[in-house]
């Protein structure tokens, strides 16, 4: 498709049969299982095995390596009616946006290795290695290493930090500067992306490789410290040429954003949803609670915000199964629906008052895990920076 050619998004919120199938595996994981796991720092293995045996998380794979074929839009449907719901999408959402990354860059002897795997559940590509505790947003200036050892390997070494899943992830998607910055034109060359797999570095000799420790966060999404010491990876696990690992990368990115704003939609579903329903049954002063404009006024703007936002997110999602650039609408499309999960989460926990803080009800959990995306994957302030310079063309800003 060329830059001219006109880019339509549905009315509709569309792909109802996954929506379906989706919500009929998470009514058989209620807020009890959730609150188990959270008391218990455990990972959700049931819900994630359920997601993959049904062949929710291979959703975006082609369907010549075992998985649907279906576009980004489809894998967005099945998050959102997580989120929609007492369950969480963390544990196991890489899997999806790191294939904007894998489909559009890996090689055919790389898709074949690992996707059908992937697709199968057999592998678990969980892992996406790019934060750093010296660097934290500025990406480019990242300091773990990958040097070229003969013709066959590169040699790693370095930390990530905030990296999720990573204790149950087979594979990581890692990116790592292949050439010193005095030695590049641009701050984003010199970056490569490396398939590693993690089975494999956990068990080289000489007690080097990769070493990962758990951090204990308020949040149980088994995030972890990342070390890398004389790491040895195939050359052939180089995801497509060195040096441009930034651009591919980008790709996963916004994919990231694109997806994490769905969860941010069902989120707000669900807050909106609890919300009016116990605004309407609880009887204070001899009426309803949703009768006070305080009660009702606030839920009735989170869900302005949630339907505005849904509109940025279908954009954004059309954009990029259509190949065009969509850096702009997944940036933002990320920060109106985690404004607006935010704001009905808000609200929800207003309405319900001090029952809001009972984790039988499910709420405070929710409200936690919703405030992350303020935060992560990407900054409501370096989205606003982006904004600023690379669509209105202001002086950056940073």
């Amino acid at each position: 498709m060329s830059t001219t050619d006109s880019v339509s998004i549905p009315i509709e919120r569309g792909w109802e049969d996954i929506r379906e199938g989706v919500r009929r595996i998470c009514d058989q994981f209620p807020n009890e299982y959730w609150v188990k796991n959270d008391h218990e720092a455990a990972y959700p293995t049931a819900f994630v095995n359920a997601l993959t045996g049904a062949g929710y998380l291979g959703a975006l794979i082609p369907e010549e390596y075992g998985g649907s074929g279906l576009p980004i839009s489809a894998a967005c449907a099945g998050l959102e009616t997580i989120h929609d719901s007492p369950c969480n999408a963390a544990a196991c959402h890489a899997q999806m946006y790191t294939m904007g990354t894998v489909l559009r860059h890996g090689n055919a002897a790389q898709k074949q290795k690992y996707l059908p795997g992937i697709a199968s559940g057999e592998l678990r590509l969980q892992a996406f290695g790019v934060t750093e505790p010296t660097t934290g947003s500025d990406t480019t200036q990242l300091k773990t290493r990958a040097d070229k050892k003969g013709n066959d390997r590169y040699v790693i070494n370095g930390q990530k930090v905030w990296t999720s899943r990573v204790l149950h992830s087979d594979l990581m998607l890692l990116l790592a500067r292949t050439t010193p910055p005095d030695q590049v034109k641009k701050r984003s060359e010199g970056l490569s992306v490396f398939l590693v797999d993690l089975r494999e570095a956990k068990g080289q000799s000489g007690g080097k490789g990769v070493e990962i420790r758990k951090i204990d966060a308020m949040l149980n999404h088994n995030t972890c410290e990342v070390f890398f010491d004389n790491l040895e990876v195939p050359a052939d696990n180089l995801i497509g040429v060195e040096g441009q690992g930034f651009k591919y990368i980008v790709d996963s990115m916004n994919a990231e954003r694109i997806l994490i704003a769905s969860e941010s939609l069902g989120d707000a579903r669900y807050f909106i949803r609890r919300a009016t329903e116990y605004a309407k049954e609880r009887v204070v002063f001899g009426r309803p609670i949703g009768q006070n404009q305080g009660v009702q006024f606030p839920i009735a703007r989170a869900h302005a915000q949630a339907a505005a936002a849904e509109l940025m997110v279908k954009k954004a999602a059309a954009l990029f199964e259509a190949g065009r650039d969509c850096g702009a609408e997944a940036n933002m499309g990320k920060m109106l629906a985690a404004d607006a999960a935010w704001a009905a989460a808000d609200s929800c926990m207003q309405t319900f008052g001090g029952f809001a803080y009972a984790r039988e009800y499910g709420i405070e959990r929710k409200w936690r895990e919703t405030r992350l995306y303020q935060t992560a994957p990407i900054s409501t302030n370096m989205i606003l920076a982006y904004v600023g310079q690379h669509v209105l063309g202001m002086p950056r800003s940073y």
